[in-house]
């Protein structure tokens, strides 16, 4: 018990008091790796305190990563590394240079004293599941990706409400979570509609949309500026190895389909800009060069990246929408 020391009137909370004093037992190496705490139980005798405080503390240094819990027997020591004062859980739908890019932004703005771990659950419902049950109290902040898995809420709030932030994309059902998020639908109905002074010279708007990791508000804001602007228009599912007609303009969540579409216009000898065109989504460096410039419809990652991490450090609780833009190049 002497590892732990609690005063009054100090202007502490005694739960942080507890947490130093721990912290302060390892730094001195009174505590080492594998060492047990004394007992709940003891340190509320022998300070007058309640349980819930000294869970409290126990709890905060456990999210941490410093101690850990085995049910029935106590909690012991985990860690000697107790400079980290933010454990993150980062759950990503999968791994591409757009999220990338806001992985990348963030850890360079969350400062330091953080430590991240990332996990991807390849929209893979059940992986979802056992990734939240199993990082559910030990951290103190949770990031998370639902994608459009809407069956994946219920994961979600068995989570601390106030530990939880909502990334990339959201839904009702999650409103009552902080959140950096893309609007698709408003995002791609305003990219066509500021390039539609170009757009006049084709004859039919074709969307790639599979449907299955791309969100719906995307196909939603395609077929409103479609049908509010009288442009002819098609949504297909795949490009495999359908014909380009002269005139076509197509929009492409999907790099894999822009290398398609692009493969197949030279086969047919199309030339990209003045036979038929083509709308990326998401911006790249690549885009930038390929086919002397590929124009996208975008949000800006980096400032997602950067937006979250002040989210994180700064406890704010908004709901806040991340750019996007769109930049015209040789391919519309």
């Amino acid at each position: 018990m002497n590892i732990i020391s609690i005063q009054n009137n100090i202007g502490l909370p005694k739960y942080k008091q507890i947490i130093l004093s721990i912290e302060k037992a390892i730094e001195e190496e009174k505590l080492v790796k594998g060492d047990r705490l004394p007992s709940v139980n003891k340190v509320c005798l022998a300070f007058s305190l309640s349980r819930d405080t000294v869970l409290l503390g126990y709890d905060e240094l456990k999210k941490r990563g410093i101690i850990y819990a085995i049910p029935g027997k106590g909690y012991y020591v985990k860690s000697v590394e107790t400079t980290i004062k933010q454990k993150i859980f980062l759950l990503f739908d999968e791994l591409n240079s757009f999220k990338e890019d806001i992985y990348n932004s963030f850890l360079k703005n969350i400062g330091k004293n953080v430590q991240v771990d990332i996990f991807f659950h390849h929209f893979n419902v059940p992986v979802f599941q056992k990734l939240i049950n199993d990082s559910n109290g030990n951290y103190t902040k949770y990031i998370i990706m639902p994608t459009n898995l809407n069956d994946v809420v219920k994961f979600i709030k068995t989570l601390p409400v106030s530990e939880v932030i909502i990334l990339d994309q959201t839904n009702p059902d999650l409103k009552l979570y902080p959140a950096i998020y893309q609007n698709h639908e408003k995002d791609i109905f305003e990219g066509l509609l500021k390039g539609k002074s170009k757009l006049g010279k084709y004859k039919k708007l074709i969307l790639i949309f599979p449907g299955f990791r791309e969100p719906l508000g995307m196909k939603i804001g395609f077929e409103n500026f479609c049908t509010n602007y009288n442009f002819e228009y098609e949504i297909i599912t795949e490009f495999t190895d359908r014909e380009i007609t002269s005139g076509d303009l197509y929009i492409i969540p999907n790099d894999r389909d822009l290398v398609r579409v692009i493969e197949n216009a030279r086969g047919q000898n199309l030339k990209l800009g003045i036979d038929f065109g083509i709308i990326s989504y998401n911006e790249t460096p690549l885009k930038k060069i390929v086919a002397n410039g590929i124009t996208t419809i975008s949000t800006h990652f980096e400032t997602m990246g950067k937006i979250l991490a002040d989210m994180v450090i700064k406890g704010r609780k908004e709901q806040i929408e991340n750019k996007s833009s769109l930049t015209i190049r040789n391919s519309l």
